[in-house]
C-alpha cells in the first residue's frame, strides 16, 4: 500500500526472538536514540530460548523501552511520523507482541505503520555506519537462524545467491558451545575460548568447499567436533583446541564462500551482516582476504550485529519515505523469503 512519504522520526520495534529493541530514527538527523534489552540471562537456565517465555517477557518490556527511547530521543509521541516493527520471520508469539503495540501505537497517533523484514534489518544495518556502502553489493547475512550469501541491486531489490542446508552458522556455534560446556549463548564464549587453543590440533573439514556453488553445510561440522570430543581426554586444553579449530573450519568456510559470491556477481563490496558478523576472525580473515583480492567489506558496529531496534526503525523509515506503508490488520510472517521482498523506489 502506497502513502505519502514520512520525513519525521520512524519508531522502530524489534521483538522477533529473545531480545526486545526500540529505537527512533530521523531521516534527516539520523539514529536518534536505542535501546535493547535481552532475555539471555533468562534462558540461559533452558540452554536456549523459550518461546512462550519470551513472549511474556516482550509483553513486560516493550511499552517502558518505548517510552525510555522516546524521552532519550528528545521527542514525544507526537513528533512520530510513523512506526515500524519486525513483522518476521521470528518466532510467532514473540512477532506479535511487536506487531500488537506498533500498530495500537500507529492507529492511536493516526500515524502509518510498516511490518520490516527482519533479515533485511540486519543486511542494511551497515548503512547506519559513517560511510556506508552503497548497492550494488554483496551481502552475507550469518545469524543463528540464518546463513546467506545475497546479491543486493538495491533497497529491496535482493537475488539469493546461496542459503543454508541445515544448521545455520550460528546455530552452529551456539550447539558446538553446549556440546562443549559452554554457557549460553554459546556462540561468544566459543569465540573467547578459540583465542586460547590450536587452530590446527584438528583437522575439522570446511563444508561443501569442495564442489562448486555457494550453499552452506554446517551439520556435518558439528558431527565432527562431537566426535573429536567424545574420543578425546576432555581436558581444558582439548577443548580450547577444538573450539579454535571449528571456529577456524567456520571462518575459512564462509570467507571462501564470500570469494566465490564477489566473482560471481563481478563485485567488490561485500556487506557482512547478523550476529556471527560481529566474530572477530572472521572480520580479520575477511580484512586480510579483501586486501589480497582487492575487494572491500563492510560491517556494523558489533552492537547492530544481533537483534536490535535500530536497523529496524532504520529500514522502516526508508521505506516509508518511499511511501510504502501496511493495512490496520495485524500480521506476521513467521517464515519469509528474503527475496520475495518489494523494492522501495522514493
Amino acid at each position: 500500500m502506497a502513502a505519502a512519504g514520512v520525513s519525521k522520526p520512524v519508531l522502530g520495534v524489534e521483538t522477533s526472538c529473545d531480545e526486545t529493541g526500540v529505537a527512533v530514527y530521523d531521516p534527516a538527523r539520523g539514529l536518534l536514540a536505542h535501546r535493547l534489552y535481552s532475555q539471555a540471562a533468562m534462558h540461559a537456565e533452558y540452554g536456549g530460548v523459550v518461546p512462550e517465555l519470551a513472549s511474556r517477557d516482550h509483553v513486560r518490556k516493550l511499552l517502558p523501552l518505548i517510552e525510555a527511547t522516546l524521552r532519550e530521543a528528545g521527542i514525544g509521541m507526537h513528533g512520530l511520523g510513523g512506526v515500524a516493527y519486525t513483522a518476521g520471520p521470528g518466532l510467532a508469539g514473540a512477532l506479535l507482541v511487536g506487531a500488537g503495540v506498533a500498530r495500537a501505537l500507529a492507529w492511536a497517533l493516526q500515524i502509518p505503520a510498516l511490518g520490516v523484514h527482519h533479515m533485511e534489518g540486519h543486511l542494511l544495518a551497515p548503512l547506519l555506519e559513517p560511510d556506508p556502502p552503497q548497492p550494488p553489493f554483496v551481502a552475507l547475512l550469518v545469524s543463528g537462524g540464518h546463513s546467506m550469501l545475497v546479491n543486493v541491486a538495491g533497497i529491496g531489490r535482493y537475488a539469493l545467491l546461496g542459503d543454508t542446508l541445515d544448521d545455520a552458522a550460528g546455530e552452529a556455534f551456539d550447539k558446538t558451545a553446549m556440546l562443549l560446556g559452554l554457557p549460553y549463548p554459546g556462540g561468544p564464549a566459543l569465540a573467547e575460548l578459540a583465542t586460547r587453543g590450536r587452530r590446527d590440533a584438528f583437522a575439522f573439514t570446511r563444508p561443501l568447499l569442495d564442489r562448486p556453488g555457494l550453499d552452506f553445510s554446517f551439520s556435518g561440522l558439528k558431527t565432527q567436533v562431537l566426535l573429536a570430543w567424545q574420543r578425546s581426554d576432555r581436558s581444558a586444553g582439548v577443548r580450547a583446541d577444538i573450539a579454535a579449530g571449528f571456529e577456524a573450519a567456520m571462518v575459512e568456510t564462509l570467507v571462501e564462500k564470500c570469494r566465490r559470491a564477489l566473482r560471481a556477481a563481478d563485485s567488490t563490496r561485500l556487506v557482512v551482516a547478523g550476529g556471527v558478523g560481529a566474530n572477530r576472525a572472521l572480520r580479520e580473515a575477511l580484512a586480510h582476504s579483501g586486501a589480497q583480492d582487492g575487494f572491500r567489506t563492510w560491517f556494523p558496529r558489533p552492537e547492530f550485529c544481533t537483534d536490535n531496534g535500530a536497523m529496524i526503525a532504520h529500514v522502516g523509515a526508508l521505506r516509508l519515505a518511499a511511501g510504502q506503508q501496511g493495512d490496520a490488520a495485524i500480521r506476521i510472517r513467521p517464515r519469509w523469503p528474503l527475496d520475495s521482498l518489494e523494492a522501495a523506489v522514493a
